[in-house]
C-alpha cells in the first residue's frame, strides 16, 4: 500500500490531449504575436496591398505620350540650337526612366514617411529658396534677371519644384491637426494665408511670377478641402477680382516683363514679332490642326516659329500634329488622374494622408489648366509648364515622386478599381 502510495496519481488520455491542446495554443498564440509585432514593424516602413491601375496607368500613359510629343515638338528647335534633334529628347528620357523607378519604389513605401520628411523637407525647400535668389544660372535670353534655377554639374533644377510638394505637406501636416479650428479666421486663415505668403513670396522674388499663382492656387485649393469656410472665399474673390481689374487696366503697376505681357494679352496688336510672337503662332498651330490634325511629325509652327516648342507651348504642337481629337483625349487622361486621385482621398482613413493626396492632384489639375488658358491666349502668357509634357528633368522627376505618393496611400485604402 505503501508503494501505491509513493507513484504519481495517473491522467486519463482526455487530461493529457487537452493540456497537450492547452500548450499548442499558448504556443500558437505566441506565434502569432510575434509574427503580428514583425508585421507592424515592417508595415511601418512598407506598404501592403495593391495600388491603384487606374491611376498608374493614367500617368504610364501621360509620360509616354508626353516622351513622344517632345520629341516630335523639339527636333528642330535642338538641331538648330545644339546640333543634336536628340538633345531634349534624351535627357527627358533619362529622367522620365528615372522617375518611373522613384514611382515604384515610392509606392511601396508607407505614407507614414511623408510625416518624417515633412519638417525637414520644409526647412530644406527654404534654404533652397532662399539659395537661389543669391547662386543660379539665367537659362533666359530676354534680358530679364530670372532667379530660377540652380546649377547642379551639367544640370540645373528648380526649388519651385520641390516648393510646390513640400506646401502640400505642411499644410496637410497643419490642417489636420487642427481640422476642427478650420472655421475660425486664424486657424482657418490667417495660419494658412501666413504660410503660403512666404513660399508664394520667396517664389515671387525669383522673378517666377507662373509659380507664384500656381503655388498661391495649390494652397487655397486645400484651404478649402480643409475646411475654411466659403464666406472668406468669396471675400477674397472679391478682392482678387478688385486686384484682377486695376493690374489688367493699369499694367504698369507689375514690374519689368509682367507688365508688358499684360499688355501684350489685352491688346492682340502689341508687339506682334516681340511678346506677341509665340502667342499668334501657338494660335496658328492650333488652328491648323482643325480636328483630325496635320498628323504626327507634321507641324509647320515647330519649325522655329514658336519659340522653344519643347517648354510651355507644347501643347500648341499637340494640337496641330494630333487636331481637336489627339488633344481631347489629352485632356481626358488628366481628368481620369485627377478623378482618380480625388476617390483616393476620399477613401483616405485620416485626414492627413487625403490632403497630401488633394494637394498633389490639384497640382496638376491647376497647371494643365493654366497651361492651355495660356496657350490659347485666355489669359496672359505666364509661362506654366504642361506636367508630363513641357520640357525639365527635376519638374518630371518632382511628379514621378508625387504619383508615388498618391499610389503609396491607394494601396492602404485599397481603392476599387473599374
Amino acid at each position: 500500500m505503501a508503494g501505491r502510495d509513493l507513484e504519481p496519481p495517473r491522467r486519463s488520455i482526455r487530461e493529457t490531449q487537452g493540456q497537450a491542446a492547452n500548450y499548442d495554443d499558448g504556443k500558437k498564440a505566441r506565434s502569432s504575436k510575434i509574427s503580428f509585432a514583425s508585421d507592424v514593424k515592417n508595415s511601418f516602413w512598407f506598404a501592403k496591398g495593391s495600388f491603384d491601375l487606374s491611376f498608374f496607368a493614367a500617368t504610364l500613359a501621360l509620360i509616354t505620350i508626353g516622351l513622344v510629343m517632345l520629341f516630335s515638338a523639339s527636333y528642330p528647335y535642338a538641331l538648330q540650337n545644339k546640333g543634336d534633334s536628340y538633345y531634349f529628347f534624351k535627357r527627358q528620357l533619362l529622367f522620365a526612366v528615372v522617375g518611373i523607378i522613384v514611382m515604384l519604389v515610392v509606392s511601396k513605401l508607407n505614407f507614414r514617411f511623408l510625416k518624417v520628411i515633412e519638417k525637414p523637407l520644409l526647412f530644406v525647400t527654404i534654404g533652397l529658396l532662399i539659395l537661389v535668389l543669391f547662386y543660379h544660372v539665367d537659362l533666359d535670353r530676354s534680358g530679364e534677371d530670372f532667379k530660377r534655377w540652380i546649377p547642379v554639374g551639367p544640370f540645373t533644377f528648380q526649388p519651385s519644384d520641390v516648393a510646390k510638394f513640400s506646401l502640400v505637406l505642411t499644410l496637410a501636416g497643419y490642417i489636420s491637426k487642427n481640422y476642427r479650428k478650420m472655421k475660425y479666421i486664424k486657424e482657418g486663415v490667417v495660419v494658412p494665408a501666413v504660410i503660403i505668403c512666404v513660399f508664394c513670396g520667396l517664389i515671387f522674388l525669383e522673378n517666377h511670377l507662373s509659380c507664384t499663382l500656381l503655388v498661391f492656387m495649390i494652397g487655397i485649393a486645400m484651404m478649402f478641402c480643409g475646411g475654411t469656410r466659403w464666406q472668406y472665399y468669396v471675400a477674397g474673390l472679391c478682392v482678387v477680382a478688385v486686384a484682377a481689374f486695376i493690374v489688367i487696366k493699369n499694367p504698369d503697376v507689375l514690374p519689368g516683363y509682367q507688365g508688358d505681357r499684360i499688355r501684350a494679352w489685352t491688346d492682340k496688336g502689341f508687339d506682334p514679332l516681340g511678346l506677341r510672337w509665340q502667342t499668334n503662332n501657338s494660335l496658328y498651330a492650333i488652328g491648323s490642326g482643325g480636328f483630325w490634325g496635320v498628323g504626327l511629325g507634321n507641324s509647320k509652327q515647330k519649325y522655329l516659329y514658336v519659340s522653344e516648342p519643347q517648354n510651355d507651348f507644347i501643347f500648341s504642337i499637340v494640337c496641330e500634329e494630333l487636331g481637336f481629337i489627339g488633344a481631347t483625349l489629352i485632356i481626358a487622361l488628366f481628368g481620369i488622374l485627377f478623378w482618380r486621385g480625388v476617390k483616393i482621398a476620399q477613401r483616405c482613413e485620416d485626414k492627413y494622408s487625403s490632403l497630401v493626396v488633394i494637394g498633389i492632384v490639384s497640382q496638376v489639375a491647376i497647371q494643365t489648366v493654366f497651361n492651355i488658358l495660356v496657350v490659347t491666349d485666355t489669359i496672359p502668357n505666364t509661362g506654366i509648364a504642361l506636367p508630363f509634357f513641357s520640357y525639365g528633368g527635376t519638374a518630371l522627376l518632382m511628379l514621378c515622386f508625387e504619383m508615388g505618393v498618391v499610389l503609396s496611400i491607394s494601396r492602404r485604402v485599397n481603392t476599387k478599381r473599374f
